[in-house]
């Protein structure tokens, strides 16, 4: 009982420090990626910190279920590299006992993870995909920043302006440039107000300002000076949102409407906590270390059986998607693989020495 209580607080202090720089990483690698989205003008910059923090909660299922792998790795390892295995066996323990505290470690993690990857994360989906979607219908000169070329949603114009008065709907110092029918032009302006018109559609009137137009690489060019000049811009900003995709719904919305994408959703969200709790169990017999050898070669086996698990589920849910294989057998085939896998590790481990079977009663020497 005390040992089953050392293993957990030592698996606690070390998933914690995991963690730590796990999800420092995941944050920093989301933040910069946002952050380039909002300086080209694709994702709205006063929602980026928002955006980051969603984007940071629907990683939290893969970063725990990695982080209890690791954990736990690290911990046997470590205890095979300081001998403490030696005394473990001598006192006529089996590897199997490392299963109990293990377990009693992994069990609020996996609970976690579950309502996460059931309920949290297609939150966080949904209010990203609605930002980003809410962001695109806005009308081009909405999504003008003063002193940035923005282009339009429509990707026909290009705007820069000096500054925007969004509450009075105007803007000052204008320049766009544009492209029709193989012609281009240029439009400058003092000065452009937002009107709308009874059926809905807004305009972009222009006031005091010149167009050039032309061809390139021909020498003709027009110029027309106006008093008011009226663009129509793209996106009416009472426009529907468009349908969310599988990601982005309810687990319970999965469930009533059966579809191969929402079946292949569905898949993966039952999925992760197995993962996590399947993992935890696997990380025992990779821990295995030879004090005199050392631990590169199982760190690298554990890597490797990380990513093909992982990498197994995302092609069991193309799969699924693809209706190449059932939602009744995806379900459960990459699991069965892995704690399969699981076994035949502890048996190689508890039973057997360099692979040669030995008698299942006979008890492993200490080493």
């Amino acid at each position: 009982m005390v040992f089953s209580r050392s293993i957990v607080a030592e698996l606690s202090s070390t998933a914690g420090a995991v963690f730590t720089v796990l999800f420092s990483i995941i944050f920093s690698v989301a933040l910069v990626r946002i952050l380039g989205q909002a300086a080209v003008g694709t994702v709205d910059s006063g929602a980026v910190f928002a955006i980051v923090a969603l984007t940071a909660l629907t990683t939290l299922p893969t970063v725990l279920a990695l982080t209890l792998f690791i954990a736990v790795l690290m911990t046997v390892s470590r205890s095979y590299r300081d001998s403490e295995m030696v005394v473990w066996f001598a006192a006529g323990q089996s590897l199997f006992a490392w299963i109990r505290p293990v377990a009693r470690f992994a069990a609020p993690i996996v609970l976690l993870i579950a309502v996460l990857a059931l309920l949290i994360t297609p939150w966080a989906n949904q209010q990203i995909a609605e930002s980003r979607q809410r962001f695109a219908q806005r009308d081009d000169v909405s999504r003008v920043s003063p002193g940035r070329f923005i282009e339009s949603a429509g990707a026909k114009r290009v705007f820069f302006v000096e500054s925007v008065d969004l509450h009075g709907g105007t803007v000052r110092n204008l320049f766009v440039s544009h492209r029709s029918q193989g012609r281009e032009g240029v439009i400058v302006a003092r000065e452009g107000v937002i009107e709308v018109r009874p059926n809905g559609d807004r305009y972009l009137v222009l006031l005091q300002g010149r167009r050039y137009e032309g061809t390139p690489g021909a020498p003709q060019y027009r110029l027309l000076e106006f008093d008011r000049y009226g663009i129509r811009l793209d996106i009416r900003p009472d426009a529907p949102l468009a349908e969310l995709n599988a990601r982005s719904k309810p687990t319970r919305q999965l469930l009533a409407e059966v579809t191969p994408f929402h079946r292949a959703e569905l898949l993966w969200r039952l999925g992760l906590p197995v993962v996590a709790l399947l993992l935890a169990l696997l990380a025992i017999p990779l821990g295995h270390v030879n004090p005199r050898v050392g631990r590169s070669a199982n760190l690298i086996i554990a890597v490797l059986v990380f990513l093909l698990y992982h990498n197994g589920m995302s092609i069991v849910q193309a799969w699924v998607q693809q209706q190449r294989l059932s939602f009744a057998v995806g379900v459960w085939i990459t699991h069965a693989v892995a704690a399969a896998l699981v076994v035949l590790l502890f048996t190689r481990r508890v039973y057997w020495q360099r692979w040669i079977p030995r008698p299942i009663g006979a008890r492993r020497p200490a080493a």
